[in-house]
Order: C-alpha cells, then structure tokens, then sequence
C-alpha cells in the first residue's frame, strides 16, 4: 500500500515572506513590552491583560484568546506547569520560573513564541534547568539543514537533554505555522518514525519549543480547567520557544527579540 504523503505548507514567495516576519517581529516586540513587568510582586492575570491590550491597540489579535476555548491571550506555566498554564491572581515570587508563550495573529499571520523568565534569586537547580532548555532549542534550531529531516531536531534536542540529565517531554512538540496557528510538520524533540520523514524544504515555517523537566517526562492535564499541563511528579518544567523559518541557506530564526537572551547567552 502507498503511503500518502503530507502537504506541508511552504512559503516562498516575497510577499509571504514579509507578512512572515511582520507576525514574528510584532510578537517579538510584545514579549520585549512584557519582560520588564515579569517580575516579583506581578500577578500573570497582570501580564496576560499587558499583552491583550497592547496587541489590541496594535491592530492586531490574540491567537490563543478563544482557541479551541481557551480563556486568555497568553499562557503562563509557573515551576512545575509544564505549559498551556492559565493566568492567575497569584503573584510570582522569588526563586519562581514562569514561561510565557505568546502568539499573535498580524494580517491573518502566525508568529509564536515564548521563554522562561527567572523571578529573584532562584536555586542552582532552575537556573541549570532554564539554561540547558535554553541551549536545547537552539541546539534544535541549528541541527537541521534546507530538505533535512525533522528528527534531527529531536535528536540534537534529546541526546543534549539526556547527557544533563533532564527528560524531553513527548505529550507536546513544536509545529509548523504560518497562516494557521498548528499546521504540518509537527516538530517532536526526539526522534519519532514521523519525524524521520518529514523534511524541511525552503518556505517550512515551524516552531522550535523544547520542554525539559527535571524529573520524567511524564505530564498530566489539570481536570479542573482541562488546560494546565504539570510534570506527573511535580519537578519543575522549563521551555522556550522560537518561530523558524527554513531557508535556502538554512534555519532563519523569526521572533528574535532586542532585549532579550540571544543565542550564546549565560543566565
């Protein structure tokens, strides 16, 4: 039997190029507006009504208010809330990690992104944690060349995650995006028979986003708002996450930001 192949969206013309970048370079520029306020003493409800009403007053709109009936504009994952955590009253604190993933939409264009901002003085343990997550996705990033295979993402991502001990969740993996929010290819950091054979051709527009735990792997669903993805065992979670775009001459990174950590950089 003949095994269909995926239509993955690919975009390669100058105008698609350019809304491309306008997403990402807006969404960029609002976590760049929200990394001042990521700070102790700060409620997440705080931050996610930062995020709405600058989009809003940029013309443009949040991704995730309303996806598949999700509550706010963005998502924040605090210690061991893996991702998808739902913004809150509590104020973050000292020695806390928060991730937080913000997507918008630009002229009917995706651009995502997130990272995981340390509150105060945190312990060795997360700051290890953040920096290696840190390291893993651009480690992912650059392991892959025009018309390579998706796996090798996952498996720069996963040998790295491993030799420093962390585990790589599965449950949830990168994705292609673009006009659509989640489109093909998925992007799993480890290698899958899938990801073996999806490959990324010039105009693939994907998400990098690699969660490492300390602990297993292992996630489970928070019944209650059927959003919130902890670690099983309750260690602590960390992520981060960039919009690439597959060029001729390789991964061009689309949601880098002025003032936050670039590639290299040492928390």
């Amino acid at each position: 039997m003949t095994r269909l192949l995926k239509k993955i969206p690919r975009y390669t013309t100058d105008e698609e190029i350019e809304k491309l970048k306008a997403a990402a370079q807006f969404n960029a520029q609002l976590m760049d507006m929200l990394r001042p306020h990521v700070q102790a003493g700060t409620t997440t409800e705080q931050l996610d009504q930062l995020a709405h009403e600058y989009t809003l007053d940029h013309g443009h709109t949040p991704a995730c208010l309303g996806y598949h009936g999700y509550p706010n504009t963005i998502c924040t994952s605090v210690n061991e809330i893996v991702c998808h955590g739902i913004p809150n009253d509590v104020a973050l604190k000292d020695g806390d990690i928060v991730n937080v993933d913000i997507t918008t939409i630009v002229d009917g264009w995706y651009g995502d992104q997130s990272e995981t901002f340390m509150i105060g003085e945190v312990t060795p343990a997360a700051k290890r944690l953040v920096q290696t997550t840190f390291d893993a996705m651009f480690l992912g990033i650059r392991a892959c060349k025009p018309g390579g295979p998706v796996s090798l993402i996952g498996r720069a991502i996963q040998s790295f995650a491993k030799e420093n001990g962390y585990a790589v969740v599965r449950e949830y993996q990168g994705h292609g995006i673009g006009q659509d929010f989640h489109q093909d290819p998925g992007i799993p950091h480890f290698p899958t028979p899938t990801s073996r054979r999806d490959l990324l051709k010039p105009g693939t527009c994907y998400t990098v986003e690699p969660m490492l735990n300390i602990g297993g792997w292992k996630t489970k669903v928070d019944k209650d708002d059927g959003w919130t993805v902890r670690t099983l065992d309750r260690s602590l979670s960390a992520q981060f996450e960039h919009t690439v775009l597959m060029t001729e001459d390789g991964p061009e990174i689309l949601t880098l930001t002025q003032d936050g950590p670039q590639e290299g950089h040492v928390f």
